[in-house]
C-alpha cells in the first residue's frame, strides 16, 4: 500500500536543540524557490502546554547545500508575508473547489 495517502511527518530541531515534529500540508514555488507548508503535530506528552502561536503555518524554504535538500527558515518577514499570502490563496481556493 501506498503512503501518499496518509499524512507526512517531519521532525525538525529548533535554535533552542527542542525537537519538533511537523505535519506537511503543502508546497509551492515562489520567485524561483520552492517553500513547504506544516502544521505542528500535537504529541500526547504536549497537547495540554502547547501554545496557541504554537499552533500555527510553519514555512521553510528548500535550499540546496552540498547536492542535498534541507529546510530553511525565510530570509525576512516580507518573504514571509508575500509567500503565507499564497500558501492562504492556494488552500483556500483548494477547500472552495471542494464544496
Amino acid at each position: 500500500m501506498s503512503e501518499d495517502f496518509g499524512p507526512t511527518f517531519i521532525t525538525v530541531t529548533d535554535e533552542d536543540g527542542k525537537e519538533i515534529v511537523l505535519e506537511f500540508v503543502d508546497a509551492l514555488e515562489y520567485n524561483g524557490v520552492l517553500y513547504q507548508a506544516f502544521f505542528p503535530a500535537e504529541t500526547e506528552d504536549e497537547s495540554e502546554e502547547v501554545s496557541e502561536e504554537d499552533t500555527g503555518l510553519v514555512i521553510l524554504k528548500v535550499i540546496e547545500e552540498n547536492g542535498e535538500e534541507l529546510l530553511s527558515t525565510l530570509d525576512s518577514d516580507e518573504e514571509l508575508d508575500a509567500v503565507y499570502e499564497r500558501f492562504m490563496e492556494a488552500l483556500f481556493s483548494e477547500e472552495d473547489g471542494e464544496e
